[in-house]
């Protein structure tokens, strides 16, 4: 090895770029795991256990996309930890991409800027789908030729001719300035693969011509390669649009319009707009240019509404566009918020009336070792069995998301051991310095005198002492 080449190997180094992926909560959920009987699989899509809380949620979906269903109420209710978000976000992966499906949590509706009533609705139109079938006259074929006069003076506008061509003809088409421009913008050459909507003038490359490609064409690893057209240049085509009735309030809306849509900060929009929207949604319904796509609208921690939020669901469920309204709550008998009365799940008994409970059961020991399980496979943490053991331990002793906490915590404990596998020493050690919740109040007891605002400690040793006085 010269001096050149001992230089150079010295300075080379090597850059490994690494892509960082959020791991959510929920992110290891592909659908609700039911077979085509809808009967639950023990292990499937990310799901385990709460078999007849996943078959009630896959006949509810079915039923969604059937259209058998709409404008009605379903409750998910269980302790915390059982899986009821999951069940939610289950149900969204097996709705698909074309059924709108729109999360919300019960406390966002006091922390938006506008009125609790005009967020629901919002959330209740965004949920709602409206599929518009248009049909337009577009120009399709492959570019045989361009030819582009360009004035040296730049006096006149830029004019030009192209042929197109199909399997069965080919044609001259004139083109005029705007055309030109919008070649150029998409980069059309000859050989390309074109469309062209004669209503809008806008030009789309489908890609390059299978047939007319040769053996010593340049290409890219990105070249797309599609078939001649077949037939006549001019064709009729029909275009589906899926927009929610949201979308079409913002942009008919003139203080936002449809710059709203990507700022994401639509403001309270007037209930006119409103009303002349789904006039115009009628009138294409009854065309036939229209179809309407019930979703979904799912909110979590339902009991953190207010009486006012029940009474304007109670409502909205019996409009005519009305998506399914999907709740969870992990409360049990408790207050009404806005009111001094208890009902179960703290929503009111005409609304719970109306509405389809579907209930979650705590986890089993063995349903608790299969999510670690699938939540290790999803962060990319290769442990023990033994270790998998102590975190199903401390998920039965604590709480499942406590356990599913620790398993990036003890990653990280033993990357820093330098061993690529998580050992019991590496979940004891994060155990130890992230307590669970029984731990922090069992500590806030014994030390409650050393702490700020100890009410609660102090009125339940009052009532001890008075319970002691009356015995006596």
């Amino acid at each position: 090895m010269n001096l050149a080449q001992q230089a150079t190997a010295g300075t080379t180094q090597t850059n490994t770029v690494t892509t960082l992926e959020r791991v959510s909560t929920h992110s290891h959920i592909r659908g609700l795991g039911l077979d085509d009987s809808l009967n639950a699989r023990a292990i499937s899509q990310g799901m385990v256990g709460q078999q007849n809380a996943r078959r009630a949620a896959g006949v509810i979906v079915r039923m969604i996309q059937d259209g058998e269903i709409a404008g009605r109420a379903i409750l998910i209710a269980g302790q915390p930890g059982t899986g009821k978000t999951a069940i939610a976000m289950g149900m969204a992966q097996s709705l698909g991409q074309e059924t709108p499906f729109t999360m919300l949590a019960g406390s966002e509706i006091f922390s938006l800027e506008m009125s609790k009533t005009e967020a629901l609705t919002q959330a209740f139109r965004r949920s709602i789908g409206i599929k518009i079938n248009e049909e337009s006259e577009i120009i399709e074929g492959e570019v045989v030729e361009i030819q582009i006069d360009r004035p040296v003076d730049g006096s006149t506008p830029k004019t030009g001719k192209m042929t197109l061509k199909t399997t069965d003809m080919e044609a001259v088409f004139d083109l005029g300035t705007k055309l030109i421009e919008a070649f150029q913008k998409e980069k059309v050459q000859a050989k390309d693969v074109i469309t062209i909507d004669k209503a809008t003038g806008r030009v789309t490359r489908l890609g390059k011509s299978l047939a007319s490609t040769g053996d010593y064409d340049a290409m890219g690893p990105e070249t797309r390669y599609v078939q001649t057209p077949q037939g006549e240049l001019r064709k009729h085509k029909e275009v589906v649009h899926t927009v929610t009735l949201h979308e079409i309030d913002v942009i008919n809306s003139r203080s936002q319009g449809f710059l709203a849509l990507f700022a994401g900060d639509t403001g309270e929009i007037k209930s006119e707009v409103r009303e002349q929207v789904d006039q115009k949604v009628a009138e294409w319904r009854e065309e036939g240019k229209a179809e309407i796509l019930p979703g979904v609208l799912f909110i979590d921690e339902v009991h953190m509404l207010d009486i006012e939020c029940f009474s304007f669901l109670n409502r909205a469920l019996e409009s005519e566009m009305a998506p399914i309204l999907i709740m969870a709550s992990n409360r049990g008998i408790s207050t009404i918020r806005g009111t001094k009365y208890k009902s179960p799940h703290g929503i009111p008994i005409d609304l719970l009336d109306r509405t389809l409970i579907i209930s979650t059961n705590p986890y089993s020991q063995d349903d608790i070792e299969k999510i670690i399980e699938i939540r290790c496979e999803e962060e990319d943490v290769q442990i023990q069995e033994k270790s998998k053991k102590l975190l199903t331990r401390i998920g039965m002793q604590a709480s499942l998301r406590y356990a599913i906490q620790l398993i990036t915590a003890s990653a990280l404990v033993a990357r820093k051991r330098k061993s690529s596998e998580v050992e019991m020493q590496d979940v004891k050690k994060v155990y130890n310095l992230f307590v669970d919740v029984k731990r922090s109040s069992d500590f806030l007891k014994e030390y409650s005198s050393s702490f700020m605002f100890s009410e609660a400690i102090d009125q339940e040793k009052a009532q001890t002492n008075e319970s002691m006085d009356t015995s006596e």
